[in-house]
């Protein structure tokens, strides 16, 4: 939403203070079309061939999630650390085997079925999960399983921010777009020189210089931003497998449940964390 606002605000102060300026709308209406023929079509071109499927479907899966809600909402990371909290009680009180056939079988556990938001997502499931095995299985020491956490998480942030980063090689490709699109433009004004009245050229080269214009306002004012927004819903996005780690290896360093998420409250972004007292309180309710 805030996406669409933004452009608003950008095509209003640009195009309305050239025509309070006195400017002629009608010079980059009529020359806009081709210009932005050889400029986005140029961008899309490099876009295609720079980057894989996968980036591709995720660079448009991503620009179209900016017009919805984050993932995970105040509430939602209430319920994770419920889970959380719940697992670790387990644990504590009945060992790790306690929890084996709740993460090999997430789908009829008891457990994991009073937290719907946690099972819909596919891949924190998948995360939490997987975790835990290495906690059952692996008989690793803090060290161990917080450096293997750390690499998949690290895999998981490049992963996200894969597209961000492509949209924003387009973004910054734009200009030199433009410039192609008015250097072409040009080229086609030197056929005039000498057939044909100043004014005739003059309306020419104005119209060239339209695609220099739109390739900057393309580039900065709308692309650019994109890619900017597609990387802090990135980080939103990675911050509930932080949560996961954080709390998954205070446990293993001996901390108990409580403090376990308490460590992982304090992960979340003021605007989103939950207050002590409040948490407090759901936990309570989840023992």
């Amino acid at each position: 939403m805030f996406v669409l606002i933004g452009y608003v605000i950008v095509l209003a102060c640009v195009f309305g203070g050239f025509m309070i300026a006195g400017g002629n709308i009608m010079v980059i209406v009529k020359a806009a079309p081709i210009e932005m023929l050889i400029i986005a079509g140029g961008a899309l071109g490099g876009f295609i061939a720079g980057n894989s499927i996968k980036v591709l479907k995720a660079s448009v899966s991503g620009v179209l999630g900016l017009l919805k809600s984050p993932k995970f909402g105040k509430a939602d990371y209430v319920e994770l650390l419920k889970l959380l909290y719940e697992l670790l009680m387990k644990i504590r009180k009945e060992g790790l085997m306690a929890v084996e056939s709740h993460v090999e079988n997430p789908e009829s556990s008891a457990i994991f079925q009073k937290y719907p938001k946690v099972m819909a997502d596919h891949h924190l499931l998948d995360f939490i999960t997987d975790c835990l095995r290495l906690m059952i299985g692996g008989n690793m020491n803090p060290h161990e399983l917080e450096a293997v956490l750390e690499a998949e998480l690290d895999t998981h942030h490049k992963e996200g921010h894969a597209p961000s980063h492509s949209v924003q090689v387009v973004a910054d490709g734009l200009p030199a777009f433009g410039i192609v699109a008015a250097v072409l433009g040009i080229v086609k004004v030197m056929e005039y020189v000498g057939n044909a009245p100043p004014e005739v050229i003059g309306q020419k080269v104005a119209a060239a210089l339209v695609g220099t214009f739109l390739g900057i306002l393309l580039g900065y004012g709308f692309v650019g931003p994109v890619a900017s927004a597609m990387a802090v819903r990135a980080e939103e996005d990675s911050k509930p497998f932080e949560l996961v780690k954080i709390a998954l290896l205070a446990s293993v360093r001996g901390y108990p449940p409580p403090v376990a998420i308490e460590f992982a409250r304090k992960q979340l972004f003021s605007d989103i964390r939950p207050s002590f007292a409040d948490l407090e309180t759901e936990l309570k309710g989840a023992k």
